[in-house]
């Protein structure tokens, strides 16, 4: 038996024994004391059949009930836990047992790696739950993961969507086979509309329809603002991120959103301060840094904006884009020499890995060959790049806007979401 008071992970709960709460992905769950207690001698019992007495005794201080108490106690914790409530098995006249699958060292290892938000991390992730779905194939959280790693690979610029649309659609397929059509599976299928195939029309409905289950989603509100961003929304995308930063001040993929939103409004001081504050709050992350040196670099501050950028590649020096924004930081500043040796170093990577040729794009012209980055964005229309739904508001993009060229490629663009 374990015996600890500190959390206990379970999945995506977490079991706070001390401070008697049960939360998802940080929301507390509304859970009966006796319920809790219940699930506290399962968890720290993982594996071993607990016996009704020994259940009595823990919820309900030996006091003489039924055993059908026990039962409709264990069907609400159960009701309470969803789709995971199947890891609860009975023996009847027994007692219960709290099940975990065997896959979950590799899921934890995945999302372990997943959270390093680099692409070697995100590939490891993908082996440790395809793994998992191979050990155990009616373990519906190794295809929610799988999808969710295409899902990030694709938004993270790491692969090209277009190559990854039928594996997201094969994986997340088998997981709502399995259990259903979670609140969890309906963002990843909304925000996969968004990425693969720029629907956003229909992954807006989605979103608002999740909105109705779970209107505390720190996720779910930063999937809507990238929706009205590529929406060419800001203002409503604006309104979304105050309201989630109200509840979660601290949650970085918000920190970074707000940065976002305020290059794409042209608020470049503003987009500094945030970044300044953002970079003292959650240092690690790579694509933060990218946008901050982006900030600085508008701001008139070529200077920091380029240690930023350096700080970034060493982060994740195989994050391809963030090398081509640095290029495009020193082609802007002079610095031409230095710049064909990053679109070089790219141009040979690219002979056997994705680089995404929105950001290419962006670099060529910087170094002025437009006829190259128009070829460019030909590419990134055709493979998909998700850089490519939000060029309308992008800063970077401005140098593209008075040729009409652009006008048509963004347009092909907007029919893909105009189809929705």
């Amino acid at each position: 038996m374990v015996s600890r008071e500190e959390p206990i992970a379970l999945g995506p709960f977490h079991v706070d024994v001390a401070g008697t709460r049960l939360l998802r992905d940080g929301v507390k769950l509304n859970l009966r004391p006796r319920a809790f207690r219940a699930l506290k001698v399962l968890v720290q019992n993982p594996g071993r059949l607990v016996p009704y007495k020994e259940l009595i005794h823990a919820a309900w201080d030996g006091v003489n009930i039924s055993n059908h108490t026990v039962n409709v106690t264990i069907a609400e914790l159960k009701s309470v836990l969803k789709e995971y409530g199947a890891w609860i098995t009975c023996r009847p006249k027994f007692g219960y047992c709290l099940e975990i699958p065997e896959s979950e060292d590799l899921i934890r290892r995945g999302w372990h790696f997943l959270n390093q938000y680099t692409r070697a991390g995100f590939e490891h992730a993908l082996t440790c739950f395809q793994r998992a779905a191979e050990n155990d194939s009616a373990d519906f959280r190794a295809f929610e993961a799988i999808s969710r790693t295409y899902l990030m690979l694709a938004g993270f610029l790491m692969r090209a969507p277009r190559d990854i649309h039928g594996a997201f659609l094969q994986a997340h397929s088998r997981a709502v086979d399995l259990c259903g059509l979670t609140p969890e599976l309906r963002l990843d299928r909304a925000i996969g509309l968004c990425i693969f195939e720029h629907k956003l029309v229909e992954a807006e409905s989605e979103l608002l329809a999740v909105h109705r289950e779970r209107p505390a989603s720190a996720q779910l509100c930063i999937n809507l603002t990238q929706i009205y961003l590529a929406g060419e929304r800001p203002e409503e995308a604006r309104a979304v991120m105050q309201r989630a930063h109200a509840d979660d001040s601290l949650a970085p993929q918000l920190a970074i959103l707000g940065m976002v939103l305020r290059l794409f409004c042209r608020e470049f001081d503003a987009a500094v301060e945030w970044g300044k504050n953002t970079m003292d709050l959650h240092p690690s992350p790579q694509v933060a840094r990218a946008f901050y040196a982006e900030a600085l670099d508008h701001a008139g501050r070529p200077a920091e904006a380029l240690a930023q950028y350096r700080l970034a590649t060493t982060i994740s020096p195989d994050t391809h884009w963030l090398r081509a924004d640095e290029g495009r930081c020193l082609a802007r500043h002079g610095r031409s020499t230095e710049a064909w040796a990053i679109l070089e170093d790219l141009q040979r990577i690219r002979e056997t890995e994705y680089v995404d040729a929105f950001h290419v794009a962006l670099l060529l012209d910087a170094l002025g060959k437009r006829e190259e980055a128009f070829q460019e964005l030909e590419r990134a229309c055709n493979e998909g790049s998700y850089g490519m739904l939000f060029a309308d508001l992008d800063a970077k993009a401005d140098g593209f806007r008075s040729d009409p060229r652009f006008a048509h490629l963004r347009s092909r663009t907007a029919g893909v979401a105009a189809g929705s």
